[in-house]
């Protein structure tokens, strides 16, 4: 099932689908307000949408005028529509003023909260949590009702399953559910009763799903991930109090967010391109030249946001592997182009010295093990080899000699790529390089490499042995998956298999 949802999925960005994801939240919630299952009325309940997505949209105008940067309309909608499901639905002014002030604080907090330009917290956890203490206005999070529950879970799952967060996630809920269980044992209460409440009445699964996986304000790596989702779940129980001082869920995310600050690297760049090189005749290299050097370990990701004018349904934000090393002054990212590529190609390809973009978020478990005795095969598929030619680069200019071996499969010898390193590589310490055409009928007459997909057969005769190997795996998703299937059916563990990715991949 995940697999056709994916396919379905493959061309939206994890930010895009978290709007709809919203934006059909926000729609059962009206249709249940028509059926009397939710205690508001609907058109009340519009109107505080409305009225949330216009404050946010004027405020986030003001702050970006006032600051001199790029807006983000899918960030101020997505800000905008969370706060429609958390803040009571009212037409009243006293509340109206409450629910304003809180988008203008979710939209202040992304450019006044802010560290080296990177924002510290989670926007509407703490526009909520400082409308609390300034207007005495709290949030009921009334989205986490029983009414609600299969839309918020299906949709959830979904978006979780996409950006690969289960791990934390799992983490948080479990961690929830325990310390609530437990409080709630140690206090005398029913626990068969807390745990149905925690689970059907509570804004649990919703915060999960959409205010833990926010990408800017999680640590960068997977555990760091999971001890950020323990450390929140703990806090979350309404339980846990601090003397008269009780927790909230925007008080626990803020905490965690502090956490996140702390473990993590404190970087937003904003760049303008140097130069750009055709490294094949679909894809291109976009060199950049930051003014400080960028610390990040080889086969990490970035998150690039260019701003521009109507976007299409992929946004402006996109996750890039760095194909340059830590060892390079320069930042490189390589691109593969379709002939209908989205908006976001289309300006990034011709962007020139004068256009901005933001490069934010170091992030990736998808790096070299810190046993240089381990043997490593590295798996690439089209421009899935750009997190190798970091790796690679980088074993280079450190003089490091590692076990490697590299699988590279194109669909024609004019797309592979960086060729030049990897020679240098093999004169160096001794990598060894496979390159394989899956389009058999367009091969060189004096190509000497193999031909086909790479799979069972492909593995056993370059790697003989492969079960004492960490395997890397980078490339189109279907690639990646066929692959991962063959080391598996060959016996090989699944935790000698590491896979890129990065959120909102599109």
């Amino acid at each position: 099932m995940f697999r056709f949802i994916d396919k379905q999925l493959n061309g939206v960005t994890m930010y895009r689908l978290i709007l709809y994801y919203l934006m059909f939240l926000l729609g059962t919630a009206v249709l249940l307000s028509f059926a009397h299952l939710l205690p508001y009325d609907p058109f009340t309940l519009l109107f505080s949408i409305g009225f949330l997505v216009a404050v946010s949209g004027i405020a986030n105008r003001v702050f970006a005028w006032a600051y001199n940067v790029h807006t983000n309309v899918e960030s101020v909608w997505i800000s905008a529509l969370i706060l429609g499901l958390i803040l009571t639905p009212s037409t009243q002014p006293h509340d109206l003023i409450g629910m304003g002030w809180a988008a203008v604080l979710a939209m202040a907090s992304k450019y006044i909260l802010a560290i080296n330009k990177k924002h510290i917290f989670n926007p509407v956890a703490m526009a909520v949590a400082i409308t609390a203490v300034t207007i005495d206005q709290t949030a009921s999070w009334w989205v986490g009702t029983a009414a609600m529950l299969p839309v918020v879970l299906i949709g959830g799952v979904l978006i979780v399953h996409k950006i690969q967060r289960e791990d934390m996630v799992v983490a948080f809920l479990l961690t929830a559910l325990t310390t609530s269980t437990l409080l709630s044992f140690g206090n005398g209460d029913d626990i068969m009763l807390t745990m149905q409440r925690t689970l059907l009445t509570s804004p649990l699964l919703f915060f999960a799903f959409v205010f833990l996986t926010e990408p800017l304000t999680t640590p960068p790596t997977r555990m760091l991930q999971i001890v950020y989702g323990l450390l929140v779940g703990v806090l979350f129980a309404p339980q846990v109090h601090f003397g008269g001082f009780y927790m909230t869920p925007e008080l626990a995310l803020i905490a965690g967010n502090v956490f996140s600050y702390l473990v993590s690297p404190k970087t937003k760049l904003v760049l303008r391109l140097k130069n750009r090189i055709q490294i094949a005749p679909d894809a291109y290299d976009f060199i950049f030249a930051p003014q400080t050097k960028l610390s990040f370990a080889p086969g990490q990701y970035m998150e690039w946001t260019l701003g521009h004018d109507d976007p299409d349904n992929r946004g402006v934000r996109r996750y890039f592997t760095l194909a340059s090393s830590p060892t390079e002054p320069l930042l490189r990212v390589g691109v593969k182009f379709y002939d209908q590529s989205s908006t976001y190609k289309h300006t990034l390809l011709t962007m020139d010295e004068k256009t901005e973009i933001v490069a934010a978020q170091i992030a990736g478990d998808f790096t070299l093990p810190h046993d240089a005795t381990q043997k490593c095969v590295l798996i690439a598929g089209g421009i899935g080899i750009t997190p190798f030619r970091s790796m690679i680069k980088f074993l280079l200019d450190t003089h490091q000699r590692r076990s490697v071996v590299l699988l590279y499969s194109n669909r024609t010898a004019d797309e592979i790529v960086y060729s030049d390193v990897f020679n240098a590589a093999q004169r160096q310490f001794g990598l060894r390089t496979v390159y394989t055409l899956t389009d058999p009928r367009q091969a060189p007459r004096d190509w000497t490499g193999k031909l086909g997909y790479i799979d069972e057969k492909m593995i056993r005769e370059t790697v003989p042995d492969y079960l004492v190997c960490q395997f890397f795996i980078s490339g189109p998703n279907q690639m990646v998956n066929a692959v991962s299937e063959a080391l598996i059916k060959l016996g090989v563990n699944g935790e000698q298999i590491k896979t890129d990715y990065f959120p909102g991949l599109a």
